[in-house]
C-alpha cells in the first residue's frame, strides 16, 4: 500500500496535475510506512525481505514521488539544471537508505543517521500541500520559491548527513513510561493534525529537523570540550612524570 501510494502519487502529478493529490497520497504512504512495522511486530514477521521490501517502498514513495512534484511544480522551468536539482530527494532519499540496510545490524536504535526519507518527503509535501499551493496574499510568490528551493536542497543532504535524528519507538506501556514527554509531544502533534486539517505537519517537521541540528551541534562542542579537558589532564600528567624523573 505504501508503494502503491507512491505510484498513485507520481501519476497524480505527471499525468492528472493534481498536485495537492499526489502530495496527500504520500502523506497516506507514510500512515502505511509506519504501519507496516506495527504490523510486522505484532505478527512477529520481521524479516530481512520485509526490511529490503521497506526500502524499496519507501525510495519510490518518498524519494521520487517528492521529486516528481517538485519539478512539476516549479524546478521544470530551470531545464537541465532543474532536472537535477528536483531528482536530489530521490537520489539522496536512496543513498540515505542504502547507508540504512547496510548498518541495520549493530547501529543505535534509537537515534538514525541523517534524516529518516518518509520526514524529508512529509517536509516537502506537507509544504507544498498547505502553504505553497495555497499561499497567504502576505508573502510575495518569490518568497515561497526561496523556501520551497531551501527546503528541496536542505533536505537531501540531511538525509546523507551524520546527524542523529530519533527513531520512533515501539509502542507499549513500558516504553511509554520511560519516555512520557516524547510520547506526549506525538500525541499532540497527532490532534494537532487532525485538527488543523494536516496544516500542521509542516511545523511539527520543521521542529523535528532544527532539534535534531541543534543536538547535534550541542553534543559536537560538548565533545570538543571534554577532549580538551582530557588533552589537558593528559599534559599534566606527563608534566608530573617529568619532574619526577628529574627529581623535582
Amino acid at each position: 500500500m505504501n508503494l502503491f501510494c507512491g505510484f498513485v502519487a507520481i501519476k497524480s502529478a505527471f499525468v492528472d496535475n493534481k498536485l495537492e493529490t499526489a502530495g496527500w497520497f504520500i502523506v497516506l504512504g507514510g500512515v502505511f510506512d509506519v504501519l507496516d512495522g506495527l504490523m510486522a511486530r505484532l505478527t512477529h514477521s520481521s524479516s530481512e525481505f520485509g526490511v529490503e521490501l521497506d526500502s524499496l517502498a519507501d525510495v519510490v514513495t518518498f524519494g521520487v514521488g517528492p521529486s516528481a512534484i517538485v519539478y512539476k511544480l516549479y524546478f521544470y522551468q530551470f531545464g537541465g539544471l532543474g532536472l537535477l536539482l528536483a531528482a536530489l530527494p530521490a537520489i539522496c532519499g536512496a543513498l540515505r537508505l542504502a547507508r540504512f540496510n547496510v548498518q541495520l545490524v549493530g547501529f543505535d536504535k534509537d537515534f538514525f543517521k541523517g534524516l529518516p526519507i518518509p520526514s524529508s518527503a512529509l517536509l516537502i509535501v506537507s509544504y507544498v500541500t498547505f502553504y505553497y499551493l495555497h499561499p497567504d496574499p502576505k508573502f510575495s510568490k518569490e518568497a515561497y520559491d526561496i523556501v520551497l528551493f531551501a527546503l528541496v536542497i536542505g533536505a537531501s543532504l540531511l538525509m546523507v548527513s551524520n546527524i542523529k535524528y530519533e527513531s520512533i519507538p515501539k509502542v507499549s506501556k513500558k516504553s511509554i513510561l520511560a519516555n512520557p514527554l516524547r510520547y506526549a509531544i506525538y500525541l499532540a502533534a497527532l490532534i494537532l493534525t487532525i485538527t488543523t486539517r494536516g496544516s500542521a505537519i509542516f511545523p511539527f517537521f520543521v521542529l523535528f529537523i532544527l532539534y535534531g541540528i541543534v543536538r547535534s551541534l550541542i553534543d559536537r562542542i560538548s565533545r570538543a570540550i571534554n577532549e580538551r579537558r582530557a588533552a589537558a589532564l593528559f599534559d599534566d600528567d606527563e608534566s608530573d612524570a617529568e619532574e619526577e624523573d628529574f627529581g623535582i
